[in-house]
């Protein structure tokens, strides 16, 4: 349905586990592919579906030697893995030096990703360089949406890295927005901060908010699924930028699709004002959480505006102490 492109500038700054993290509580069919040129990690960070390894030649090398001949969207699924928690991902290359002879794939690939219905794709582009091959996906991504830190030289290369992505002729030209990996301590100074930046230098590109520097719950998110990761400053902050990314969609099904604008385009930095105590990013609403699908919790009915707030369902304790896991609906043809 969507093909949400997810990439930085220089040293790709937490991108992989944004994808992950985003992949997890996405309350829709959801696929993690991982499309960095430079190569991926997640076979050596993420566990398997039957607790061991992924297997490093199944993914996008093994999708493009089947490709030679044309890529269609029913074939991505024979090459997808699943985690232990249930979602879905596409793993990458494992070195650069694949990518040089796969340079007429991204183009293709972009297409399929983005007419697989009804799974929205996280594409995890790691870093982005000067052209190259990969703007072939780009073009094709509903949203290109950049990660930066919130320092000086990250952000002046966001700058230049806005630019070039705005100057690239493509026929829908997606949206850029742009989400800061920010210290919880202090976590929306610095995304007003760039917000700031970016107003100022009239950028053609949004911060659409945050995504927490969580150290831990990164670590935690290798596979330790559970009540202390879903409670992780990580998977909050997680959870808050996939409903300001659902909102900002236009394609039909979203479950912020047809909402009025105050609510799918509501800022999430707040106005300027006296800055409350709590600087981090926001705990759930009270009366319930989120309603999402993946690894941390069953899926929920979509919510729309205006509706009541569903009574709260206690939570089953799983006797090792861990939260029940629900698998994600699968990519069609996967295993």
């Amino acid at each position: 349905m969507a093909l949400i492109a997810l990439a930085a500038d220089k040293g790709a700054p937490g991108v992989t586990t944004a994808a992950v993290a985003l992949g997890a509580v996405w309350p829709r069919p959801v696929l993690v592919a991982e499309c960095d040129q430079g190569g991926g990690d997640l076979v050596y960070r993420l566990p398997a579906e039957n607790g061991g390894m992924l297997n490093p030649a199944r993914g996008l090398l093994s999708l493009a030697a089947t490709a030679r001949r044309g890529l269609r969207p029913d074939q991505i699924g024979e090459h997808t893995q699943r985690l232990v928690g249930g979602m879905d991902v596409l793993a990458g290359l494992t070195n650069a030096e694949q990518a040089q002879g796969l340079t007429w794939l991204w183009g293709p690939l972009g297409r399929c990703f983005a007419s697989l219905h009804p799974i929205d794709v996280l594409a995890d582009c790691g870093r982005l360089g000067a052209g190259g091959p990969l703007n072939d996906l780009l073009r094709e991504a509903d949203m290109i949406v950049l990660f930066t830190r919130p320092s000086l030289e990250q952000v002046a290369h966001l700058r230049e890295r806005v630019t070039a992505l705005a100057s690239v002729e493509s026929r829908t030209r997606p949206p850029i927005g742009i989400v800061v990996i920010a210290d919880p301590r202090d976590y929306r100074s610095s995304i007003a901060e760039v917000d700031r930046i970016v107003t100022q230098a009239e950028l053609p590109a949004t911060v659409l908010g945050g995504f927490a520097y969580d150290a831990k719950g990164a670590e935690m998110l290798r596979g330790q699924w559970g009540g202390r990761l879903d409670r992780s400053l990580l998977i909050r902050s997680a959870r808050e930028l996939a409903g300001v990314l659902l909102g900002r969609l236009t394609v039909p099904g979203s479950p912020a699709a047809g909402l009025p604008p105050s609510v799918t385009s509501a800022p999430l930095v707040p106005p300027a004002g006296p800055r409350s105590r709590q600087s981090g990013p926001p705990s759930p609403p009270a009366g319930g959480q989120p309603s999402r699908s993946g690894p941390l919790a069953p899926p929920a009915q979509p919510r729309h505006a205006g509706s009541p707030t569903p009574p709260v369902t206690p939570r089953p304790t799983h006797p090792e102490g861990m939260a029940p896991v629900t698998p994600a609906p699968r990519v069609e043809g996967g295993r």
